[in-house]
């Protein structure tokens, strides 16, 4: 049997934005997944439906699986042949005994790889305003566990770091902060050099605690701090408030749940990306192809027959153009006919292939479109209507009065995660909303979830049709004032702005 190979990959420290372009790569190539409980959903999220996972824990006094057995099943796997991907929080070499991982693999000449993360002492800080170093304030870098194992004494050189006149950045330290500032109080450090506690830094939970080693964990219990959280210590934390940027985006402290087809990228989660929300991308819709369509073929056969083509989707558009190259079809022989598209999304796809839209409706709806096309088109044209199998009846209950060829192109199936509970993080309010951007991603939210209580779920709707389903089920339901991105990343941000 042909060896598999084991790459260690970090997973950085929370905000799916700063994982590595490798790491991705990997990550999707992969047979068996290892993720630890500090990896971002964001990035679980990515792990994809192919691949084997298995959670390993590895939360401060909480492991799921012991250090040895892991080092064992990464083995093991690799040995039947896998691409096993060990994927850990923050970098695999500081703090995360990635090198004990190696070991085992090295002993047995198992191939591997380590795939570097932005580690949380530099990115944790850096959102937070503060530069770990700054030629005004020090010159060099510390980095400290701040974890000690149970009945023993830190083995750490106070003195020393004191002396070093450095930032400190203590890792895994908020169980024993009060023990950490005596222990730089009894080596000498200034009673009022500038301290802070950084909690869950790059995600939405993202709080700043500033005070000074004599004061801070007063101030720490006083204000309350949840884990993962870091403590730094310099005067370059009094640059926390001038530098502080990412608590100013409009949609700072805001997790959006969004869904999305597999295999499609997001151009909502981008948006909201930008103005700085949290984004959890759920592939919650994954679109089949009907095989042998002998309907579609036929109709591709014969285009002469029509005077309308109509796009309701950019997959429709996708898979209607791969059943014309199948088909030997060219594009030529759409000249002569009028395209109508149900909204910009479905511009963009058709423009892919040089085709510009005779006809976007000004709402983007099944029910306009067909009250549009109504207008513009001859009694007498026949419309051509590729589209999804569960499609909507609101277009055809305009087009009544015209022959309408009404072909599915392709099933809707549902798609689940096995490493995000959806249901879970609404119920423990850790979803600020969901953005939908479809009814279908509604139905397909819906599906995956049916123990959910939603009336917990906060919807931002793009239509009035995507806001009837949510309706439906119960939800808190705001709608967009146009069904468009840019409208609904505004809606978003009022309903930040309302929290």
């Amino acid at each position: 049997m042909e060896k598999g190979k084991v790459w260690l990959v970090g997973a950085g420290p929370g905000d799916e934005g700063l994982f590595t372009l490798k790491g991705k790569e990997v990550l999707q190539k992969a047979d068996v997944v290892l993720y630890d409980s500090l990896v971002g959903p964001g990035i679980l999220a990515m792990i994809p439906d192919t691949a084997r996972t298995i959670n390993v824990g590895k939360r401060s006094s909480h492991h799921t699986m012991p250090q040895m057995e892991m080092n064992t099943l990464l083995l093991e796997e690799a040995q039947k042949g896998n691409r096993v991907v060990r994927l850990k929080g923050g970098d695999p070499f500081l703090f995360g005994r990635g090198g004990e991982e190696l070991e085992l693999l090295a002993e047995n000449d198992i191939p591997f790889e380590v795939v570097p993360g932005i580690t949380s002492p530099i990115a944790v800080p850096a959102y937070n305003g503060i530069p770990v170093t700054h030629r005004d304030y020090t010159s060099s870098l510390h980095i400290i566990t701040g974890h000690k194992r149970a009945g023993k004494e830190y083995d750490i050189d106070f003195h020393a770091l004191v002396a070093a006149k450095g930032t400190l950045v203590f890792l895994m330290g908020i169980a024993a902060l009060g023990d950490i500032c005596r222990g730089l109080l009894d080596a000498g450090i200034d009673p009022d050099m500038p301290a802070a506690v950084l909690q869950k830094g790059t995600t939405a939970r993202q709080k700043r605690i500033l005070a000074t080693v004599s004061t801070l964990p007063a101030e720490v219990e006083k204000q309350g701090v949840e884990t993962p959280a870091i403590i730094v210590v310099g005067k370059v934390c009094t640059l926390a408030d001038t530098f502080a940027w990412y608590e100013k985006l409009p949609l700072f402290g805001y997790r959006v749940l969004v869904t999305r087809p597999r295999g499609m990228a997001s151009e909502m989660s981008a948006k909201l990306r930008a103005e700085g929300a949290e984004v959890l991308e759920i592939p919650a819709i994954a679109t089949v192809p009907i095989e042998n369509n002998l309907k579609l073929i036929h109709a591709i056969q014969n285009l002469r027959n029509y005077q309308w083509v109509v796009f309701t989707s950019p997959n429709g558009v996708r898979i209607f153009f791969d059943q014309m190259h199948t088909s030997e079809v060219d594009i030529r022989h759409l000249a002569g006919l009028k395209i109508a598209a149900i909204g910009r999304g479905t511009a963009a796809a058709l423009e892919k292939y040089g085709l510009i839209p005779d006809l976007i409706p000004p709402k983007y709806d099944g029910e306009t479109l067909g009250e549009w096309i109504a207008r513009k088109a001859d009694p007498d044209d026949r419309i051509l209507l590729p589209r999804a199998e569960i499609g909507s009846h609101a277009i055809l209950e305009k087009l009544k009065d015209f022959v309408v060829d009404d072909i599915p192109t392709y099933h809707t199936i549902y798609c689940t995660s096995d490493v995000i509970d959806e249901t879970s993080l609404f119920e423990k309010g850790e979803i600020d909303c969901a953005a939908f951007t479809s009814s279908s991603g509604v139905k397909a939210f819906i599906k995956t979830n049916p123990d959910l209580d939603f009336s917990l779920v906060k919807a931002a709707c793009i239509g009035k049709q995507t806001q009837a389903t949510a309706d439906a089920a119960g939800m808190q339901t705001f709608c967009a004032k146009e069904a468009t991105m840019d409208s609904l990343l505004a809606l978003i941000i009022e309903m930040r702005q309302q929290k």
